[in-house]
């Protein structure tokens, strides 16, 4: 059952309407719908037997799964269980293609063949896992942003029979990663904004072609009365700089503009504009949010006592940093970074460093993969980050039973 080709003018015209529904201002379900919808034009891949694509999306600085979505063009849904999937990507077994092994990769797209051919260890059990599910050919792409942040990544298979992914496919596949990036990256902000967890949630403000304000997300007017202003009522210099900045772009293909600004009560705040697509008048989503939105870090040092630099050592190392690389970063010796790797496994009672990555995984991002599932199935969008300790229950209507 041979495949078909596509040409590389039909990619290319796919490759233009992800990077626009990437500026459309969707929730990250919404864009993962139709971003599949349209990969399924560029690139053939079985839908019979699983559905594909297999989205993941990621914490950018801890690169833990937050949500599991796998859809087809009917319906969507996660057919494995947080817990197997922490096995799976965190655990001990040696299978598949792992999320931990693309985010690293140089080109960010690696097929099953190609793991197979470097990993001969791993060719058995990744076998055995393709077969499992009826497949028999697989890539999986990291989405990577153009700053070099992580946001999710993705599967396709192909089930027996079919050729393995070309050359071409590959290639197309890489160079769309990074406006599916951006879809995710900007879906997942909106989520969190339209329903924000904490007064440091991000918000969102449109402004329109004259830069008067369209609309806010919850907690938008609280941000803007703490960035300076000349005159209290009135918008911050600094936000209608950056919609000013992106209004003039109107001929390049991303509008985007960013400037970092210190607030009256919340430190350092990152303002980032964007060109939202759309067939009427050029309009700015204005996105604000702290400056430095790395939320693992708060919770790991108050969860298990963890130094700074002790915190900074666990960092790295869910980020898949080698010893080496982790003394680099740092600037300190490796023998002081096995040092400090020795105390947060006694703190955090574990033995290696994948255990650490599934302890992390399980106390801090289960709750938000599970979240996020009962989200989609109430068409609620998606968030990101870890789950809040303090939000374990603070929310009833998270609940999918209690609507029935």
């Amino acid at each position: 059952m041979p495949g078909f080709r596509v040409s590389s003018y039909a990619r290319g015209r796919v490759l233009e309407r992800v990077e626009r529904l990437a500026r459309e201002g969707l929730d990250a379900g919404a864009f993962l719908s139709a971003a599949g919808e349209e990969l399924a034009l560029a690139v053939t891949f079985c839908t019979d037997v699983l559905p594909n694509p297999s989205w993941v999306t990621l914490d950018p600085s801890s690169l833990l799964i937050t949500s599991l979505i796998e859809a087809d063009q009917r319906e969507w849904q996660c057919e494995m269980s947080p817990q197997e999937w922490s096995q799976f990507e965190y655990g001990s077994a040696t299978l598949g293609n792992r999320i931990s092994d693309v985010v690293r990769h140089p080109r960010g797209v690696q097929t099953a063949t190609e793991l197979i051919h470097t990993h001969p260890d791993r060719a058995d059990e990744c076998r055995e896992a393709l077969a499992y599910i009826g497949a028999e050919h697989e890539v999986l792409v990291a989405l990577k942003a153009s700053d070099g942040t992580h946001w999710g990544a993705f599967y396709l298979t192909r089930e027996p029979g079919r050729p393995d992914f070309s050359a071409e496919e590959l290639e197309f596949l890489r160079l769309v990663a990074p406006h599916l990036a951006e879809g995710v990256r900007r879906g997942l902000l909106l989520g969190e904004a339209s329903e924000p967890e904490g007064p440091s949630a991000p918000a969102i403000v449109v402004l329109g072609p004259d830069l008067d304000p369209e609309s806010y997300t919850p907690g938008a007017q609280q941000w803007l009365t703490d960035l300076p202003t000349p005159k209290a009522g009135t918008m911050p210099p600094a936000v209608l700089s950056v919609a000013q900045t992106v209004l003039h772009q109107r001929d390049e293909p991303r509008q985007t503009a960013s400037t970092r600004v210190r607030s009256q009560d919340r430190g350092w705040v990152m303002l980032h504009g964007q060109a939202l697509a759309g067939n009427g008048d050029l309009r700015v989503a204005i996105t604000i949010q702290p400056a430095g939105p790395d939320r693992i870090t708060p919770l790991l040092m108050a969860a298990y006592g963890l130094t700074e630099r002790e915190e900074e050592v666990t960092r790295h190392v869910l980020q898949g940093s080698s010893t080496a690389e982790i003394a680099e970063a740092l600037t300190i010796s490796p023998h002081t970074v096995q040092d400090h790797l020795k105390n947060v496994f006694e703190k955090t009672s574990v033995r290696t460093r994948r255990e650490l990555d599934g302890r992390v995984f399980t106390r801090h991002y289960q709750r938000r993969v599970e979240d996020n599932g009962e989200r989609v199935e109430l068409a609620r969008p998606i968030r990101g980050g870890p789950f809040p300790d303090r939000a374990h229950s603070a929310d009833p209507s998270l609940h999918p039973g209690r609507h029935r």
